[in-house]
C-alpha cells in the first residue's frame, strides 16, 4: 500500500504541470471571463513570450509615433518663433486627460465583471463596490516622484532643444542606453545575454560616431556658450530619463511583490501614466506661473512663424504624440523591460534622423549612415536574442519533472 501511494504521489506532480502548461490563455478568458490577469499579468505569457503579445505591438507603435515625432514637432515650435522653455516642457506631458478615456471604459468594464462574479448575472444594475483607482497609496507616491522626475527631464530636454539640431538632440539622447543599462543592473538587476551586449555595444559604437561628427552644426543665432549649454542640458536629461526607466520597473515590481503578479494588468499600467503625467505637468505649470509664460502665450501666437491658427494645432499635435511616446514607453516596460524600451527608443533615432533631413534639411552625410545600419544590426541582434531565450525558458518548462529528485 504504501509503494502504490508513492507511486500515485509521484504520477500526480508529473501531471499537474503539465496541465498548468497545456491550458491555453483562450480556455483562461472562458474559465474567468471577467479577469483582466489575461491582458497582460506579470506571468509566464507575460515574461516568456513577450514578443508575442500584441499589446506590446500596439506600445511598440505608439512608441514609433512618440520618439519620430516629439522631437521634430518640438524642434519646429523653437524654429518658427517659439521662446517659451517652461511652457515646451508642459506640452510634453500635458496630453495625461487623455489616458482618463481608456481607463473610463476598462472600469465600466471591471463593474460589469463584478457584478457577475457577486452573482448578479442577470441584473442589469452594474456592481457599486468597484475602485475606479487600482492604484495603492504607496505606488501612487512612487508614481509622483517619478513624474515629478519626468518634469525636470523635459524641462532640460526642451534647453537642449531649443539649441541643438533634432540630429545633434537625437544623438545626445541615444546614450540614454547606456543609463538604463547601468541603472537597470542596479535597481532591477537586468541579466544580459550576449546578444543584448552586442546590441549595447553596436548601438553605442553608432552614438559615438555620431557624436564624433556632430560638430560645427551650431544653429544661426545661437552662441557658443548656449550649444554648450544645450550639449550638456541634453546629456543630463539622457541620464535622468535613463534612471527613470528602471525605477518605472522597480515600482511595478515592488507593487506585484506586495499585492500579487495579478494585481499589476494594463489598466494599472495606465494609471501609473496618468500620474506621471499628472506629476510632471504640475512641475512645469508652477515654472510656468513663475516665468510668466500663461500671459505670454497669445502674443507668441500671434507673431509665430505659422500664423496663430498653425501654432495651436503644432502645440495640440506635440501634446498628443508625446502623450503616445510615454505610455509606449510604460507599456514597453510592463510588458518587457526597461531596457528593451531603452533600445527601442535608441534604434529609432534614425528614424528620427532622416525626418529631420527631409523637414529641416539638416546634413545627412557617410557616419550617419554607418550608424544607421548599426543601430538595425543592434536592433536585430537584441530581439533575436530574446527568441532563443524565450525558446529556452519555453523548453524548460517543458521537461517533465525528475521523480528520484520529488518528496516522498
Amino acid at each position: 500500500l504504501h509503494t502504490t501511494l508513492r507511486q500515485l504521489k509521484v504520477t500526480a506532480a508529473y501531471a499537474r504541470p503539465r496541465l498548468m502548461e497545456v491550458e491555453t490563455p483562450a480556455q483562461q478568458r472562458a474559465q474567468q471571463p471577467c479577469k483582466d490577469g489575461d491582458a497582460g499579468q506579470l506571468g509566464q505569457s507575460a515574461v516568456t513570450r513577450p514578443l508575442r503579445n500584441p499589446l506590446l505591438i500596439v506600445n511598440f507603435i505608439l512608441m514609433v509615433i512618440g520618439t519620430a515625432g516629439g522631437p521634430l514637432c518640438l524642434r519646429a515650435y523653437f524654429l518658427y518663433g517659439g521662446a517659451r522653455k517652461w511652457f515646451s516642457s508642459f506640452v510634453q506631458t500635458a496630453g495625461f486627460p487623455l489616458l482618463l478615456v481608456p481607463l473610463y471604459f476598462s472600469f465600466r468594464r471591471r463593474r460589469r465583471c463584478d457584478s457577475v462574479d457577486n452573482g448578479n448575472a442577470s441584473s442589469t444594475k452594474p456592481s457599486t463596490s468597484t475602485r475606479f483607482f487600482l492604484m495603492s497609496p504607496r505606488l501612487l507616491a512612487s508614481s509622483a516622484a517619478i513624474g515629478v522626475l519626468m518634469g525636470l527631464d523635459d524641462l532640460l530636454y526642451a534647453y537642449g532643444l531649443a539649441y541643438l539640431p533634432v540630429s545633434t538632440s537625437s544623438i545626445l539622447i541615444s546614450t540614454q542606453l547606456a543609463f538604463t543599462a547601468g541603472f537597470a543592473l542596479l535597481l532591477v538587476r537586468q541579466r544580459f545575454t550576449a546578444f543584448s551586449v552586442n546590441a549595447l555595444v553596436l548601438l553605442s559604437v553608432g552614438a559615438a560616431m555620431l557624436g564624433m561628427n556632430a560638430g560645427g552644426d551650431r544653429p544661426a543665432g545661437v552662441s557658443r556658450a548656449q550649444y554648450g549649454a544645450g550639449f550638456a542640458m541634453t546629456l543630463g536629461a539622457a541620464a535622468l530619463f535613463g534612471l527613470m526607466l528602471p525605477a518605472m520597473e522597480l515600482s511595478q515590481a515592488r507593487h506585484a511583490a506586495r499585492a500579487g503578479a495579478a494585481a499589476v494588468d494594463y489598466p494599472l499600467v495606465i494609471e501609473m501614466q496618468l500620474v506621471i503625467g499628472l506629476g510632471a505637468t504640475a512641475f512645469s505649470a508652477v515654472g510656468m506661473l513663475v516665468n510668466n509664460d500663461f500671459h505670454a502665450i497669445p502674443r507668441e501666437a500671434r507673431e509665430f512663424g505659422l500664423g496663430q491658427s498653425g501654432y495651436y494645432l503644432l502645440l495640440g499635435g506635440s501634446v498628443v504624440v508625446y502623450q503616445f511616446f510615454f505610455l509606449g514607453t510604460i507599456g514597453a516596460i510592463y510588458f518587457g523591460s526597461a531596457l528593451l524600451a531603452g533600445v527601442i527608443m535608441t534604434v529609432l533615432i534614425p528614424i528620427t534622423e532622416v525626418l529631420a533631413v527631409m523637414l529641416f534639411h539638416e546634413p545627412f552625410n557617410g557616419a550617419k549612415g554607418i550608424a544607421l545600419a548599426l543601430a538595425l544590426w543592434g536592433f536585430i541582434s537584441y530581439f533575436y536574442g530574446e527568441v532563443q531565450t524565450s525558446k529556452a525558458q519555453r523548453h524548460q518548462s517543458d521537461k517533465a519533472p525528475d521523480a528520484a529528485h520529488l518528496d516522498p
